[in-house]
């Protein structure tokens, strides 16, 4: 019986090698390669608060050719306040696919209660689509929260593929 498995073996071992070999390198290449990050430049960013100013729909849409990668969370910081948006599932780090000409959308809440006597002030947000991005600043006008944006414990979705799943996530409709 030892010496059937001692040449069962090799053989077995031989065959699969000749078949990796024989496959073309462009095919091989293929199955291997994943999205690269997306450019900053060739990202939109978007955000605008909802009727609830204390809830901003975030999206960002891939302006290239080509498929490419974001963050899986969108960081999302606070003009002159140290912290960013937490992630709701929390999360580890991951990458959010975005196709040519595709969307992706998150939702976050700054505060969960607008009168709560800790809140903090800010006059802006600031979107990224990676952290390792600038991002966009938008303004609490240009979002549409008056003068200033209240800031306690915000968090937000992971990148979805609709605005409703982003705000189903957030437990917002």
């Amino acid at each position: 019986m030892r010496t059937r498995a001692a040449t069962v073996v090799p053989a077995v071992l031989a065959a699969a090698a000749t078949l990796l070999l024989a496959a073309p390198q462009s095919q091989a290449a293929a199955a291997h390669t994943k999205p690269a990050r997306c450019a900053e430049k060739a990202l939109v960013l978007r955000a605008k608060a909802t009727a609830d100013p204390s809830v901003v729909r975030l999206g960002v849409t891939n302006r290239s050719s080509h498929a490419c990668v974001v963050d899986r969370v969108p960081t999302v910081t606070f003009a002159g306040l140290d912290g960013a948006a937490l992630p709701v599932p929390r999360a580890d780090r991951g990458t959010y696919a975005l196709g040519a000409g595709r969307t992706g959308y998150a939702t976050l809440r700054t505060i969960a209660d607008p009168a709560d006597p800790e809140a903090r002030r800010a006059d802006a947000i600031t979107l990224a689509a990676s952290a390792s991005q600038w991002g966009r600043a938008f303004s609490a006008a240009q979002l549409g929260t008056g003068t200033e944006v209240r800031v306690w414990e915000p968090v937000t979705t992971w990148w979805q593929p609709t605005a409703a799943a982003a705000d189903r996530a957030l437990g917002v409709s």
